[in-house]
């Protein structure tokens, strides 16, 4: 399939970024622009053939050189939260940027993966978009020079697939993902609370306050986090429970059954009204299941008004905080050893 390139705009640096449109033969479209690897617009059809963009956005490149909500965008080196901001490899104590009650998320507000330009490879025989970046030594507290890529690939199926492959000079840290947020009804539809989630997992892990987990894996079982079968997502959000109430919501991470380091069917959701369905495929041992309860008021793509739980993120991942508790699998990898994995989102 053909492939479009366009100019997005010229960034504050004064680099020309694009935008590149995927299409595929069922009329579903994937936008992906070379300014923070961050996926833009993902256009669907329903089972009538009316077509929505599901993800929420923003029209200009300068909105996503501020977009503090991190639409679309692929985060790194590290995804989600490391406590205290900080970690140790082989005695070596690193300092990440304080930015969040005095834990590190999502790497650096202003300098992650989010914020840099990627260089890009269109290949129009895979359906595919290739962005590679250089992260140099040192860059956000983290070590080695990581060579780092995020291939989108619009399936034939109505899938995006994000594949993501990096390698390190240097012991490192590699815990990249996708913030997207997504709402079946489409990006102005409203809130997602009717909206109903499957999560195939027996546990999440239980956090104290600054969503930083303690340790434990608790059962889901008797509680509203079980989504082993789909319900309805308002069903318990706003619940009195501290798990809940120190992150306003949904915003935790649970430990997957499925097997690490197999692309497997994770997490589904599915919007009745909309006559939409969305299954996740990850071979990640965790996911983030966010109820965007914590979107800020604000402009979106056509001048839609975003607010709280307007949209929902589902973030494939190593656990949060990990390389501080070693009983999680750790995001840790050697000098030279490759990091690869792979992450779906299908429609139906």
């Amino acid at each position: 399939m053909e492939i479009s390139k366009k100019k997005f705009g010229v960034t504050k640096n004064g680099k020309q970024a694009y935008l590149y449109t995927l299409v595929n033969e069922n009329g579903m479209e994937a936008v992906v622009t070379d300014f923070g690897a961050i996926l833009v617009n993902l256009i669907v059809p329903d089972s009538k053939g009316v077509k929505k963009d599901l993800v929420l956005g923003y029209d200009s490149l300068a909105a996503y050189e501020e977009n503090g909500c991190f639409f679309g965008a692929t985060i790194g080196r590290n995804a989600n939260r490391i406590g205290g901001a900080s970690f140790t490899l082989d005695g070596i104590r690193y300092k990440l940027a304080d930015n969040e009650n005095g834990n590190n998320l999502h790497t650096d507000f202003n300098q992650g993966f989010h914020k840099v330009m990627w260089d890009a490879e269109p290949d129009e025989d895979a359906n595919a978009v290739k962005f590679s970046y250089t992260s140099p030594d040192g860059e956000n507290g983290f070590p080695g020079a990581l060579h780092i890529s995020v291939t989108y690939t619009l399936l034939a199926d109505n899938g995006i697939q994000i594949t993501y492959d990096g390698v390190s000079d240097k012991k490192t840290i590699i815990n990249v993902t996708n913030h997207s947020y997504f709402n079946l009804g489409g990006h102005d539809a409203g809130s997602i609370c009717d909206e109903k989630l499957t999560i195939l997992a027996s546990g999440f892990t239980e956090i104290i306050p600054g969503a930083i987990p303690t340790g434990k894996v608790i059962p889901v079982e008797g509680s509203v986090m079980d989504f082993r079968q789909a319900r309805r997502i308002g069903d318990g959000i706003d619940q009195e429970w501290d798990q809940l109430l120190m992150v306003q919501g949904y915003d935790h991470n649970w430990a997957l059954d499925t097997a690490f380091g197999t692309v497997e069917k994770i997490a589904q959701v599915e919007d009745e009204k909309a006559g939409r369905i969305m299954e996740v495929y990850s071979d990640l041992p965790g996911v983030q299941f966010y109820a965007g309860n914590c979107i800020t008021p604000q402009e979106g793509k056509g001048g839609v008004h975003y607010d709280k739980r307007c949209a929902l993120c589902l973030e494939t991942q190593y656990f949060p905080n990990s390389v501080n508790i070693p009983e999680f699998r750790q995001p840790v990898f050697e000098a030279g050893q490759p990091y690869h994995t792979t992450t779906i989102y299908k429609f139906k």
